[in-house]
């Protein structure tokens, strides 16, 4: 009898995490799509770089609120509920933003810099994304990664807030990029695995 409740309380355990780890996979692909649609906005010129910038910073704050609810592991269904509907904010502060009468010029320095540096947040949230989806990515670990997502995109924002993105700015960007990316190469390749 007792081993039977230890084996399910082991089963159900392992069922909680990897249905939290499916939750968190779930919504760091849709801040991949965030990222895309800002990117491909860029590149058609249907958001100008300021733009661009204000919506890397709504998008650090949902980085932010889901390293806040996956920091002890668990994503309850309440932070759950709350991270959708700011990425659902977030989702029509885009649409808005790419219909609005404010265009941008995809060829100029500025927006090419902008896309770069998008672009690379779309890689990196699918690293991650892909890392929670195969168990080399513990919830936790995911956790510190969206972290120092959050870091990228604020810095982003506010290289862009004043409508341009120069070469010292980017500089700097892709420095954390760089940090980030090694980050996740870590986390991934370390020895804890997600159960």
């Amino acid at each position: 009898m007792k081993r039977t409740f230890a084996a399910t309380a082991v089963i159900a355990a392992s069922m909680f995490g990897a249905a939290s780890a499916q939750t968190t996979g779930t919504e760091v692909q849709r801040n991949a799509n965030q990222q895309q649609r800002i990117e491909q906005g860029l590149q058609s010129g249907s958001l100008s770089t300021g733009e661009a910038a204000k919506l890397e910073k709504g998008e650090t704050k949902v980085e932010r609120m889901e390293t806040n609810a996956n920091k002890d592991g668990n994503l309850s269904a309440a932070e759950k509920a709350r991270i959708q509907k700011a990425q659902n904010k977030e989702s029509a502060a885009i649409a808005r933003a790419k219909t609005n009468d404010r265009t941008g010029n995809p060829n100029s320095a500025s927006s090419q810099r902008m896309q770069a540096d998008v672009q690379r947040n779309v890689n990196q949230q699918n690293r991650i994304e892909q890392g929670v989806k195969s168990g080399a990515l513990t919830t936790h670990e995911a956790a510190k990664l969206e972290r120092g997502q959050a870091h990228v995109t604020a810095t982003e924002a506010r290289a862009g807030a004043d409508g341009h993105v120069g070469a010292a700015e980017q500089k700097a960007v892709q420095a954390k990029e760089n940090r980030q990316s090694k980050r996740v190469f870590r986390q991934k390749h370390d020895a804890q695995k997600a159960s």
